[in-house]
């Protein structure tokens, strides 16, 4: 196997073995913002294999922040778009502590925290603290179909 192949193969191998051993293994909190309120910040902690998905209602258009920090190193989360197990629309462990988007389409998100394999085996504790906020679109804002085009009136 050439180097370029063995280097492939052992991507794809570190990936699934971050992923928790199953879907049974995910515990599932709801994030209701308080009344007024686009945001909210959790401060939780979880332990070796342990993840937990915060799910919360969006709609396409609104834009999705979310913020991490962890007193562990291997700590990360990933947002998942509605009806996914598995696929993310951002992965912490390559993309980073902090994300903003807007959402492509109605329906459940879920922001999923856990700690990668070589801290979970160990039954490291990660402290950590979380910020999600959803924002609707700003009505003042110019859409693609009112820019103005050169030339054009």
């Amino acid at each position: 196997m050439n180097r370029l192949s063995m280097a492939g193969l052992l991507s794809v191998l570190g990936l699934l073995l971050s992923i928790p051993a199953s879907a049974s293994d995910i515990q599932t909190r709801p994030v209701r913002f308080k009344e007024g309120e686009s945001s909210i910040t959790i401060k939780a902690a979880l332990r070796g294999r342990q993840t937990v998905d915060y799910s919360l209602p969006a709609r396409a258009g609104q834009t999705m922040s979310v913020t991490f920090s962890s007193s562990n190193r291997s700590a990360y989360f990933n947002v998942m778009p509605p009806g996914s197990t598995w696929d993310a629309m951002f992965v912490g462990s390559t993309e980073g502590d902090v994300w903003a988007g807007v959402l492509p389409s109605d329906g459940e998100y879920r922001i999923r925290v856990y700690l990668y394999r070589n801290a979970a085996r160990r039954n490291e504790r990660a402290g950590y603290t979380l910020t999600i906020g959803i924002a609707d679109p700003d009505p003042g804002a110019a859409s693609s179909a009112d820019a103005k085009v050169a030339g054009g009136r």
